[in-house]
């Protein structure tokens, strides 16, 4: 078992290159150390319970820590959290202590050396004692200043946090790999590592990185105020970044309360956090509580469901989409992670699975962040079954020549990375799809309309175009569940008649009629049309005000409308060209289906047009969508993100890094109660 571990710590701190997930990591060394408590007479200097990390590469120079560069025990139950306190209050005779929480970053842990206010050197944590020297690299980082704010500024400050990659990064840099047939990376903590372990600097300097200070190592010419959280606020001082997150909390249940409210955030936070960190806050209670060999008594990692896991790929398929794009998808033996149990996971593309070497056998790594579809990230290669000659057991996948549900050709475009259907929607698959996606709750919004009615429907024939849901009766309904339980020999009890087992097609019927009345915007994202998402819908709806200039609109006109470049135009164009597209639009209005149209809406109008304002944190009084809408109804512009261009950010309740970079930049900052007295001013 050690072994195992040692070989996992090599993947992770040297090669960056994990073959294991974090979670199962953790499984192994804490049955370690329960195999080692049970049994003292093994236990042993070099074991991995007494160490953290592993040794640095050999890649760069050493340095050695002036201050140990610690590990935190893990937690995984609130029963843990309540016996961490108790134990706490038992030592210190405090049952209520307060502690300095934190979100728990997945990044790369370094130590920033500062002497006279000057950043001399950055090492990385190492096995804890001794570190790499990544200095070079760390000073391409922005948000590390090469001198600290302020004054008088200490003889020596050695401060420890977290490089991380933000998500937005992190994505935009896996698009482009897969886009030119790179190498992605598998998350986020493997793009920290990877960009700061780099032997040329300026492939550091091309990947966006940040950085949040958490602690301190050495200290010299300065005296620390007697709280954690007040000496985070020095470090602010000092101009360096600290997480927005970072608060106090009072007790077990204060600590499990700010843990249920960070998860909330968790999936709209910029960057990706498996935990958060509690610390007693009082310096004297954590001299009181003192150190393990490898973590200090007085904090503790209190972690969240694994977002990435190990399981064994049983099959892989493809599915056809509502564009006819082709994704090769693989199943796989049920696993728990992100805090649900999934089977299916997706592998992009074609050359993603040749980048990977997926097979049928293999045993992947799957992550998954949020409510973002499940990916394979991984083989673990040295797990591939293998025949009795040594050679795999399975070959390698190839992408189908021709589309499973209705055998036209599969053909790649040059310069696509999809391959796509030829079929149109003589596909079947094509039509499920875009029917699915015109009911869903973000376009037309027909609740309790699943992809598994709408097969039902296409497989027996009553619905060719979205139109043709408008004509569904409650007779309809019940004869399509009546052939499908026939089709799937169900027994007697399950089409039986009566009020009960007609209610399901009620509600759809009803559900239908209900989604008849809609807005403009929503209907053009129902449509489907290639690469109109909310954003253009709505864009479109305001700039043309009715749904038929937009169709007599040519490429030219298209252009004008913000935000749409030629691409889109195109394809808008070529949509509502196509005379079996205005066949349909013309039936949807024959069915019932209408919106309200009205004039158009120029970018020039209103008391905050020219204005781009940017939304962050949780708003109490309303959603971040209606926040968003009634700000676009007064002509602005609402930004993901902050920029010297931003004209103010509004800032709610656990106001994340946006906040940080509005204050960074001077950026107007509006808390709600503003916002709503602005939005009541001018009739929103």
């Amino acid at each position: 078992m050690r072994q195992q571990i040692e070989d996992a710590n090599y993947r992770y701190h040297v090669l960056d290159d994990p073959t294991i997930p974090d979670i199962e990591y953790d499984r192994l060394l804490r049955e370690l150390e329960a195999l080692e408590a049970a049994h003292p007479e093994l236990a042993s200097a070099d074991s991995p319970t007494q160490r953290v990390g592993d040794l640095p590469s050999g890649k760069f120079a050493e340095v050695r820590h002036a201050v140990p560069m610690l590990s935190l025990a893990n937690a995984f139950s609130a029963e843990e959290i309540h016996e961490f306190v108790a134990r706490i209050g038992k030592e210190t005779g405090d049952f209520e202590p307060m502690f300095s929480a934190e979100p728990k970053l997945d990044g790369l842990a370094i130590s920033l050396r500062y002497e006279g206010g000057a950043f001399v050197r950055g090492a990385t944590r190492g096995d804890g004692a001794t570190g790499e020297d990544v200095t070079a690299n760390l000073r391409t980082i922005k948000a590390i200043p090469l001198r600290l704010r302020g004054g008088p500024v200490p003889k020596v400050l050695e401060v420890r946090g977290e490089v991380y990659m933000p998500r937005a990064a992190f994505e935009k840099y896996n698009a482009w790999a897969r886009e030119h047939g790179e190498k992605t990376l598998a998350n986020p903590r493997n793009g920290a590592a990877g960009s700061l372990r780099q032997l040329d600097p300026r492939i550091t300097a091309q990947r966006p990185l940040a950085f949040f200070a958490y602690s301190l190592g050495e200290v010299d010419g300065l005296t620390l105020p007697p709280t954690h959280s007040q000496t985070l606020a020095l470090l602010r001082d000092f101009g360096l970044p600290v997480s927005p997150q970072v608060t106090t909390a009072r007790g077990a249940e204060g600590l499990l309360a700010y843990f249920d409210k960070i998860g909330g955030l968790r999936d709209d936070l910029p960057y990706d956090i498996d935990g958060v960190v509690y610390k007693l806050d009082r310096y004297d209670q954590q001299r009181a509580m003192g150190f393990v060999s490898r973590a200090p008594r007085w904090a503790i990692a209190h972690k969240y469901p694994a977002q990435e896991e190990a399981t064994t790929v049983e099959s892989i398929e493809v599915n056809v989409g509502r564009t006819g794009a082709v994704t090769p998808w693989v199943l796989m033996n049920p696993v728990h992670v992100g805090g649900v149990t999934v089977t299916r996971a997706t592998l992009h593309n074609a050359d993603q699975v040749a980048r990977l070497d997926v097979r049928k056998g293999d045993t992947v790594i799957i992550r998954r962040a949020g409510d973002v579809i499940p990916e394979v990230v991984r083989v673990i290669e040295e797990r591939r079954p293998l025949d009795a000659k040594g050679h795999p057991l399975h070959p390698p996948f190839e992408m189908p020549a021709q589309c499973p549900a209705c055998g036209s050709a599969v053909e790649r475009e040059e310069g696509e990375v999809v391959a796509r259907c030829t079929g149109g929607l003589f596909c079947p698959a094509q039509r499920v799809q875009a029917l699915f996606h015109f009911a869903s709750r973000r376009a037309m919004d027909i609740d309790g309309l699943g992809e598994q009615f709408i097969a039902a429907l296409v497989e027996f024939d009553y619905v060719h175009t979205v139109a043709d849901l408008y004509r569904l009766t409650l007779e309809d309904f019940l004869e399509m569940k009546r052939r499908a339980d026939a089709a799937a020999d169900a027994t007697p009890s399950t089409v039986k008649a009566g009020k009960v087992a007609t209610r399901w097609a009620e509600n759809l019927v009803a559900a239908i009629d209900a989604s008849r009345s809609t807005t403009l915007e929503r209907l053009l994202f129902a449509l489907g049309i290639r690469d109109v998402g909310e954003s253009t819908a709505k864009t479109l709806a305001k700039h043309f005000g009715a749904l038929d200039p937009i169709m007599a609109a040519d490429v030219d006109t298209l252009k004008t409308v913000p935000d749409v470049g030629p691409v889109v135009a195109a394809r808008i164009a070529h949509f509502f060209a196509e005379p079996h597209n205005r066949e349909v639009i013309a039936a949807l209005r024959g069915n019932g289906v209408h919106w309200k149209e009205g004039a158009p809406q120029r970018a020039s109008e209103g008391p905050l047009s020219g204005q781009t304002v940017v939304l962050t944190g949780g708003l109490a009084a309303m959603s971040r969508d209606e926040a968003c809408d009634r700000l676009e109804a007064l002509g602005a512009k609402v930004s993901g993100s902050v920029s010297k261009k931003t004209s103010f950010v509004v800032a709610g309740e656990a106001a994340g890094s946006k906040l940080a970079k509005a204050q960074e930049l001077g950026v107007e900052i509006w808390d709600e109660a503003r916002l709503l007295a602005f939005l009541a001013e001018h009739g929103q």
